[in-house]
């Protein structure tokens, strides 16, 4: 009797051990009941308001899944994400997501995260790697047909003219994906028409104040401006404001295209200083921690996912207004 007590006593014993975490299935890193998914997120910066929107978005949609999230701030430097991704190893979490600063410089982290079998998601911005089993998914919008969008608009927008339209671009952080995808983007739709020239371009680095400093710039060295494509809504409000201090109505004797639709730039699209905006939702959390569990849990994800987005008019932004997240 007593042996029979003592072996029912060591398979409890056992049965307990293993739901507590002593090295059983249940409290792997794909998430058992005891055991929360720790994710490292390294995220760009906090550059314009469509980052803070975007690290919002992550932070609350990780505290609602129920994922531990450590959070780094790159302000713009690869370096600093770099660092934060070796971190994010050497704490040997269950997942890696990050927003690449720049496309290129990637592999050797990469290929550490992979070694260490922790899954890496890229979110928002994507990488150049030819080696794609270095991450597992890519969450984000399609940056060339944002670029498409707004020279679509401008080819529509400038069918009357007969005189060329000069077109001065506020480009965003050299070297990052959203950058070189939408100016790819934009000159491919405006080949349509040959009265559509570039006479300017460069980087405001995705910020208010750049596109302030770059078009001032511009308006120093061309008097004849009649667009100007900022590749954000930041670098479109730096712009208004030179614009008005140089004297010019924003809007009219200069029409303002800009990329992600964030509520500042809507509401200067719905007074009319941006005659257009081609949306880049940040709301990217919860479809990025949907992706992290499937991916523990072994689950095949696509390759690429593509954010739904719109554009705007003047008359479109009056309306979505007062119900815009960010």
């Amino acid at each position: 009797m007593f042996k029979k007590s003592l072996v029912a006593v060591m398979a409890a014993s056992a049965i307990a051990l293993t739901a507590c975490g002593g090295g059983g299935q249940a409290a792997s890193s794909t998430g058992g009941a005891d055991k929360k998914i720790v994710m490292g997120f390294a995220q760009v910066g906090a550059e314009s308001g469509w980052r803070s929107a975007n690290t919002k978005s992550v932070q609350e949609s990780a505290k609602e899944a129920g994922i531990d999230l450590k959070f780094s701030d790159a302000q713009q430097k690869q370096e600093n994400q770099i660092k934060a991704i070796r971190s994010y190893i050497q704490q040997k979490v269950d997942v890696i997501a990050f927003s690449p600063v720049v496309e290129s410089g990637w592999d050797t982290v990469l290929k550490e995260a992979k070694d260490a079998k922790i899954p890496v998601i890229l979110t928002d911005r994507a990488v150049d790697s030819a080696d794609k089993s270095l991450y597992k998914t890519f969450l984000g919008s399609d940056f060339v047909l944002e670029g498409k969008k707004a020279g679509e608009w401008l080819v529509g927008e400038s069918k009357a003219a007969t005189d060329t339209v000069n077109i001065v671009e506020i480009q965003g952080t050299t070297g990052s994906a959203p950058a070189n995808d939408r100016k790819e983007g934009f000159e491919a739709a405006i080949k349509a028409d040959p009265k559509l020239k570039i006479i300017a371009s460069q980087s405001g680095d995705f910020t208010r104040s750049g596109g302030k400093q770059v078009m001032e710039a511009f308006l120093k060295n061309n008097p004849d401006i009649d667009v100007v494509f900022a590749h954000n809504d930041d670098e479109g409000l730096g712009a208004i404001e030179a614009i008005e201090a140089a004297g010019k109505v924003p809007g009219k004797d200069i029409k303002i295209i800009t990329i992600d639709a964030v509520k500042d730039g809507m509401t200067a699209l719905s007074a009319g200083k941006i005659n257009y905006i081609v949306e880049c939702s940040p709301l990217l959390g919860t479809q990025l921690m949907d992706l992290a569990k499937k991916v523990l849990a072994g689950e095949t994800v696509p390759e690429r996912v593509v954010t739904e987005e719109t554009t705007f008019t003047q008359e479109q932004a009056t309306k979505a207004l007062p119900t815009r997240q960010y």
